[in-house]
């Protein structure tokens, strides 16, 4: 069987997680609570911005809030002020937008972090800079997410003044439910059905619905399946006109009451010839630990990273290099400086 970076890379997670919180256990002013903030990224690390500012609006039930960009857009067209924190999430810190994004910040005389790999060279006049875990072998980046939620989940819980609730003392528990959820047997049988759908879906309710879109990010970057991530509700409002009989869907499911949605559209593919699989902590087809709810990013993801590996193996795909050592795509995709 092949073996792919990616494997050694999900495998490091819960190590890498546990190393991040250790490192920034001692460290409590890293934000300024009454000053507004702004997460900034692309990709992976757009998605781990918003599972950020969705944890400060919820852990501060309502009373604070950040503004969530994304990098591109946030270094061209964005008001920044010199009141405002500026988090730049960047898995290798030298991207053209997410630094163009920190330098604007900067500019205006902003307070700026950027989360980043250990192997980052520093940016110059950056105010903070918060590392995550080495630099990742494969360009499927997993253990970069998770330890970028890491950094982030211990600057939101100072931001919100969580450090004497039950969130934080279940944050310190995440590398156990991560280790945890990777003892689950690999995802093979899924992934051989699967491997011949297109395109799949993948829906989640509340928080799990960024899980949903960073999961279909992975399934397009290691297996070259085009893959899309929904919000429950809004899936079932106008994409089923577009279901078939080699659709494939992951259906996320929730520990809350999303109202029987989840099920309806389960029944829903399957009626219309498709192939469901679910995904949650219990009797589901992909496996991972229960957690507090709000740190369901840390682990939901998981059996679906583990997935898109499978798929690969499967269809020969290589989610190390995600197409780039292919033409037409390595000539196509070399022409954009990222």
């Amino acid at each position: 069987m092949h073996y792919f970076a990616l494997d050694e890379q999900i495998a490091s997670q819960p190590a890498a997680v546990q190393a991040v919180l250790q490192r920034l256990a001692s460290q409590s002013k890293l934000l300024d609570p009454d000053r507004p903030l702004i997460l900034v990224g692309i990709g992976t690390s757009y998605h781990a911005c918003r599972v950020a500012a969705y944890w400060v609006d919820a852990l501060s039930q309502g009373k604070q809030y950040a503004r969530v960009y994304s990098a591109h857009e946030f270094a061209l067209s964005i008001p920044v002020s010199a009141e405002d924190q500026v988090v730049v999430v960047s898995h290798r810190g030298t991207k053209t937008y997410p630094l163009k994004a920190l330098e604007r910040a900067r500019q205006a005389g902003a307070y700026t972090i950027i989360v980043t790999s250990e192997e980052t060279p520093p940016p110059p006049s950056v105010d903070l800079i918060l590392p995550t875990c080495p630099g990742e072998r494969s360009s499927t980046h997993t253990v970069s997410y998770l330890s970028a939620l890491a950094v982030l989940a211990t600057l939101v819980t100072h931001y919100t003044n969580a450090t004497k609730t039950s969130w934080y003392s279940a944050l310190q528990r995440i590398p156990e439910a991560i280790e945890q959820t990777l003892q689950f047997p690999a995802p093979v049988t899924v992934a051989e059905q699967l491997a011949h759908c297109y395109p799949i879906l993948v829906a989640g309710y509340g928080i799990d619905a960024i899980t949903a879109e960073e999961a279909a990010l992975k399934l397009k970057e290691g297996t070259y399946i085009w893959a899309e991530g929904f919000e429950l509700e809004n899936v079932l409002h106008g994409p089923p006109a577009a279901f078939h009989e080699k659709l494939g869907a992951l259906c996320i499911t929730s520990a809350l009451d999303d109202g029987g949605r989840m099920q309806e559209l389960y029944h829903e593919v399957k009626e219309l010839g498709g192939t469901a699989f679910t995904c949650g902590t219990q009797e589901a087809d992909l496996l991972f630990a229960p957690v507090e709810q709000l740190l369901r990013p840390f682990v939901a993801v998981v059996p679906l990273q583990r997935l898109v590996a499978e798929i690969a193996r499967i269809r020969q795909s290589n989610p190390d290099t995600i197409h780039i050592d292919m033409e037409p795509w390595k000539t196509a995709m070399g022409r954009v400086t990222l």
